[in-house]
């Protein structure tokens, strides 16, 4: 038995091993100057992980007694999170070198969160996932401050930090309150006390308090407001591994409860979801209009676009599962060409976050200034751009469960996000001549940005194969 379940937990205890093992071969070696090869080598670990994953799973296999659900739903979101992980590790390598950032402890901490993420998604039982969450989270709160001699670093990730902290609180509380009243920590158990859907007061109780805890992992509002300080402050290839990887694990956590939780009872959450989905998407959409800084307007572009994701939970179907995992890899995708691209951002060798720097760049930078208009037009749901039919899908399964009012309202939302988007392009084909931005140097962030724009344009032919995976991973999880 314990064999079997070892097996099941197989690449969760290879990352683990890998995370510890290059971390003490390092420290009494290398150090540092052997962080740049730890970088590459961790990716490529992260990306053989994925491969493995996503050929070898078949099937459900559950091990130690319910708590750890090795599914269609949690290798899905295994893969996307291994994937994003890899190629921001790689984005990041030559821009944290060439600051004095990289530090062997960096891939190593991004190995341990991603070892958590991996946990969340397969958690079966509150324990589990109150382990793989602090995982994840501590190891966040870290390379938030990497960059030791900024204040503004140190300063993100104190705020993540005590901000973390009150809402792991709040998901405890929450737990402790599901625990007393179904008499059991497993996922399978709850769903039994809750009956025929008709939830008893202390597990209501219980059920909001997860809610409100989970929602500050996905930046929901009125559980946001760490995040344009941490995207802010941290160094830029932290704030792209934040808004990707992370985002995808909470969210995926989020469906996991509610449906294998709480799914007989979803009249009683769906409506919190759907309102938690409103005001991250009005509210995302008209604090980012006055953003000057491109990292705090894309903090609050991942808010809104949390909340176009949690459309597809609102609708607690097996639709809306599947729309949403679709939702959550295109939207990974973007934000990598994104990243790719500001974190190409430089003048006389220092980044540049200003949007206003991006006056003419068109002019300068023809190749880039057109990806990063595709990327751009993608994250405004623009059509014909991937990211069109990303909220096409979340609006269909909305649609199915006759939330009309919701659809409506995320379309105004998304007409009055796009603004912000807009404005960008317009700064780099209108503006006025200022100061020039230089010419990137990493041929890696070019390729980062030229397929993941090829990506949004070439993906709307069969979304590259992901469609079949995430209908088989919703099935699984929405019985």
């Amino acid at each position: 038995m314990i064999k079997a379940d070892l097996i099941t937990i197989l690449p969760e205890i290879v990352l683990s091993a890998y995370a510890m093992g290059a971390l003490l071969v390092v420290v009494y070696t290398a150090k540092d100057r052997a962080a740049g090869l730890l970088v590459w080598l961790t990716a490529a670990v992260f990306a053989l992980l994925a491969v493995w994953i996503g050929l070898s799973g078949s099937g459900t296999n559950v091990a130690f007694n319910g708590m750890f659900h090795d599914d269609a739903f949690a290798r899905f979101a295994k893969v996307t999170i291994l994937l994003s992980a890899a190629v921001v590790l790689v984005m990041s390598q030559e821009y944290m070198a060439r600051r004095g950032m990289l530090r062997f402890e960096y891939p190593v901490l991004v190995a341990l969160s991603v070892v958590g993420m991996m946990m969340m998604v397969s958690a079966g039982d509150l324990i589990a996932l109150y382990m793989g969450l602090e995982l994840q989270s501590l190891a966040l709160y870290v390379v938030a401050s990497l960059r030791r001699d900024s204040l503004k670093s140190t300063e993100a990730g104190l705020k993540y930090f005590i901000l973390g902290a009150l809402s792991s609180g709040l998901l405890l509380y929450g737990a402790s309150l599901v625990y007393g009243f179904a008499g059991t920590t497993l996922f399978s158990g709850i769903i039994t006390a809750a009956g025929d859907g008709q939830l008893p007061l202390g597990l209501l109780f219980g059920l909001v308090f997860m809610i409100a805890g989970l929602a500050f992992k996905v930046s929901a509002v009125p559980f946001h407001m760490w995040t344009p300080d941490v995207y802010e402050g941290s160094p830029t290839p932290i704030t792209a591994f934040f808004a990707t990887a992370p985002k995808v694990a909470a969210m995926a956590l989020f469906a996991r409860v509610m449906h294998d939780a709480f799914g007989d009872a979803t009249g009683d959450w769906t409506q919190i979801v759907a309102l938690l989905a409103v005001l991250s998407m009005f509210l995302g959409a008209v604090a980012a209009i006055g953003q000057t800084n491109i990292k705090r307007l894309m903090a609050f572009s991942s808010i809104a676009h949390m909340g176009y994701a949690m459309i597809g939970l609102a609708a607690g179907t097996a639709l809306g599962v599947e729309a949403m995992l679709i939702y959550m890899a295109i939207y990974v995708t973007m934000n990598i060409g994104t990243f790719a691209f500001i974190l190409s951002m430089e003048r006389d060798g220092k980044p540049v976050t200003e949007i206003s720097a991006l006056n003419m760049y068109a002019k300068r930078e023809p190749g880039r200034a057109l990806a990063m208009l595709v990327l751009l037009f993608s994250l405004a749901g623009v059509p014909p751009m991937l990211g069109f039919f990303a909220k096409l899908g979340v609006w269909r399964a909305a649609l199915d469960a006759d939330m009309v009012w919701l659809v409506v309202a995320s379309a105004v939302a998304s007409a009055i996000g796009a603004f912000y988007y807009l404005r960008i392009v317009f700064y780099m084909y209108f503006g006025s001549e200022g100061e020039t931005l230089e010419t990137e140097r990493a041929p890696v962030l070019w390729v980062c940005l030229m397929g993941s724009a090829a990506v949004m344009v070439l993906g709307i032919i069969n979304l590259f194969g992901i469609e079949g995976a995430a209908t088989a991973a919703a099935a699984t999880l929405v019985n």
